[in-house]
């Protein structure tokens, strides 16, 4: 018995086959380096053909500046990816291999370098970057932080064709994503750096297949989030307690939020706003919550610290075995 001909499911299957063909012939080079940029690769690698990955140089890090592999560089090498680490793309043996390996598109998630002109015309279909916010809000190198710090309420994801400027190319795709109360940078991070995956994921057969139109950008509602730097986590208590507490979760887990204490840093990991407190600023008040700090404007419960040389420890403990802490001036 012949069976009857289906012209919904016909055009449904002639949809899946395209996008497969589509990803069967596309040549991925992946261009990433912290834990943010992981499970794009993770996903690419699973159903697409990556044929290299380039990440940062391994760098020293922790106390003991033990030289450590990226976050992508682990992965990748895990999964028997081809791996190449140069300081600088510019390099000619970056280039050379770059070019040997003859991607027809590039994708880009929180590398750290500068794409060039010579990189950025290489693949046919260009270079798409998963940028972790709603651009044109926080553009550069920070941009989850930045979220936090503005008190955005939400912030997401960004698919954009790259082009010469910072995170100035059009975009293909976006998703926006809720900041809750107690987020963090490091569990924002993690939320987002999946919803770029999956958006990525969605996108990118249309885009192969010229079917996704990009978007410019509004110049008018760019920000700027550049890098971070350790001094950034020195909380400046006339500042509000609102913003402070913002900070502390912005610079969480780096560059992490600090003040100084009998002239040693103390990181102050988990604090909480109380506007019932009123001292003056930097001085360290017993509340019955436990030990809080005057702002310009209110207070910053203390709730978790990590005094120089010692483990994080509950903020309340530490105030109780630390002679003269309370009534102190922090700076």
């Amino acid at each position: 018995m012949r069976l009857a001909r289906n012209p919904f499911f016909e055009h449904i299957s002639r949809g899946v086959v395209g996008m497969l063909e589509c990803l069967a012939v596309a040549k991925i080079v992946f261009m990433g380096t912290p834990e943010f940029a992981v499970p794009t690769l993770q996903a690419l690698a699973q159903g697409h053909t990556v044929v290299g990955v380039v990440t940062q140089p391994d760098r020293p890090a922790g106390r003991g500046q033990r030289v450590v592999e990226s976050p992508v560089k682990q992965f990748a090498r895990q999964a028997g990816l081809p791996i190449i680490q140069p300081q600088r793309l510019r390099e000619p043996e970056a280039l050379a291999q770059l070019t040997a390996w003859a991607p027809e598109i590039i994708i880009v998630a929180a590398f750290g370098q500068i794409l060039k002109p010579a990189v950025l015309d290489l693949p046919p279909h260009g270079c798409v970057n998963v940028h972790a916010s709603l651009l044109p809000r926080h553009r550069g190198a920070a941009p989850i932080p930045a979220a936090i710090l503005s008190g955005n309420v939400e912030t997401g994801v960004t698919i954009m064709r790259m082009d010469v400027g910072l995170d100035t190319g059009p975009i293909l795709a976006q998703r926006a994503e809720p900041i809750h109360p107690d987020d963090t940078s490091l569990t924002l991070s993690e939320r987002l750096s999946h919803l770029g995956a999956h958006l990525l994921l969605e996108v990118l057969p249309d885009y192969l297949a010229g079917k996704l139109a990009a978007q410019p950008q509004d110049e008018a509602q760019a920000t700027y989030a550049p890098q971070l730097k350790k001094e950034d986590g020195h909380l400046d208590f006339t500042q509000s307690a609102a913003d402070l507490e913002r900070r502390v979760r912005a610079f969480t887990p780096w560059p992490g939020a600090f003040a100084v204490w009998q002239n040693q840093p103390i990181k102050i990991l988990r604090a909480a706003r109380v506007e019932s407190v009123s001292g003056e600023p930097g001085e360290v008040l017993q509340t019955s919550q436990g030990p809080a700090v005057g702002c310009g404007s209110g207070g910053l419960l203390l709730v978790e610290v990590q005094p120089a040389g010692k483990k994080p420890m509950p903020a309340a403990d530490f105030a109780r075995g630390a002679r003269g802490f309370v009534g102190a001036r922090l700076s």
